[in-house]
């Protein structure tokens, strides 16, 4: 009998052996052989410190700006021009009022030039415009017109006097003094200045063409700039294309009636002089100034 129960309490023994290994290996590796023990703490690593000096920022020098670029305007012709009044402060109207030229307002006595090389078409250097009967062919008073060039033509007005040597044929260079400003004609009672036309050629008769066509401003704008290759060679044309050489004269076109004859026009008149011709009478009518 006492055999028997000491051999069980002997197979009891070793069964809770058993048992107590088995709990220490499952608290030693945990679950499927991962380790049961708390993972170690890892501490952040350290700012670095700076070592460099920051300037203030009032220390801190800009870079030098370079130079600009002077770039030159564009070139939109082969011909070059110059503003037609020299040396002397201008304005000038910038819209139409009743014709397509505008009036450059200038001292007395500054210089018109030639805007363009060319050759000079149309001299008057006598004032023959008298308030009484108004003529259409005489309101610029003292004058000069030139073929520039580009086949335009350009009306220089209301002179107080032409450069001496001009003649129709004589060839000019851009620049060159054609006459002085003054008030002579229509403008005998505002303020001296350049009445300035653009047109092409016509005999002496059509003078309302001579008077202006094309709008100067934006040319007049341009060549006073720096951009002198703007040229109005293109408007010019296309606006003969579509008018005709010799359309029909529309705004200020009549004359006053003459007035009946008295003492005092028996009297010599200023600049009076015989009648000139001008232009080629063999190819244009021809016309007293």
């Amino acid at each position: 009998m006492r055999s028997g129960h000491f051999g069980r309490l002997n197979g009891w023994a070793a069964v809770a052996g058993a048992l107590l290994a088995v709990a220490g290996c499952a608290q030693g590796t945990g679950v499927a052989g991962v380790s049961a023990s708390a993972p170690a703490t890892v501490r952040p690593s350290a700012v670095p410190e700076v070592t460099g000096t920051i300037p203030p920022l009032e220390s801190q020098s800009r870079p030098q700006a370079e130079a600009p670029v002077k770039v030159p305007p564009p070139k939109l012709s082969k011909y070059e021009y110059v503003f037609p009044v020299k040396d002397c402060k201008t304005t000038y109207q910038r819209r139409l009022l009743m014709l397509p030229k505008t009036t450059v307002w200038a001292a007395q006595g500054c210089a018109f030039v030639a805007p363009i090389g060319g050759v000079v078409d149309e001299v008057n250097a006598k004032n023959r415009w008298r308030p009484s009967t108004d003529k259409g062919a005489d309101r610029e008073g003292r004058f000069v017109t030139i073929i520039g060039d580009d086949g335009v033509r350009y009306l220089g007005g209301h002179l107080d006097s032409v450069a001496e040597g001009l003649a129709p044929g004589v060839k000019v260079k851009a620049g060159q003094v054609l006459g002085r400003v003054g008030k002579s004609g229509n403008a005998r009672d505002t303020g001296a200045n350049l009445y300035f036309a653009i047109s092409w050629k016509t005999g002496p008769a059509y003078w309302w063409v001579r008077r202006g066509m094309v709008e100067p401003w934006d040319y007049l704008d341009a060549w006073a700039t720096g951009n002198k290759t703007y040229s109005p060679r293109d408007a010019t044309f296309d606006l003969r294309k579509r008018l005709g050489e010799t359309p029909p004269c529309r705004v200020q076109c009549k004359d006053r009636a003459a007035p009946q004859p008295t003492n005092d026009d028996k009297k010599p008149k200023e600049d009076e002089e015989p009648p000139v011709i001008i232009g080629d009478p063999t190819t244009t009518p021809a016309t007293r100034l």
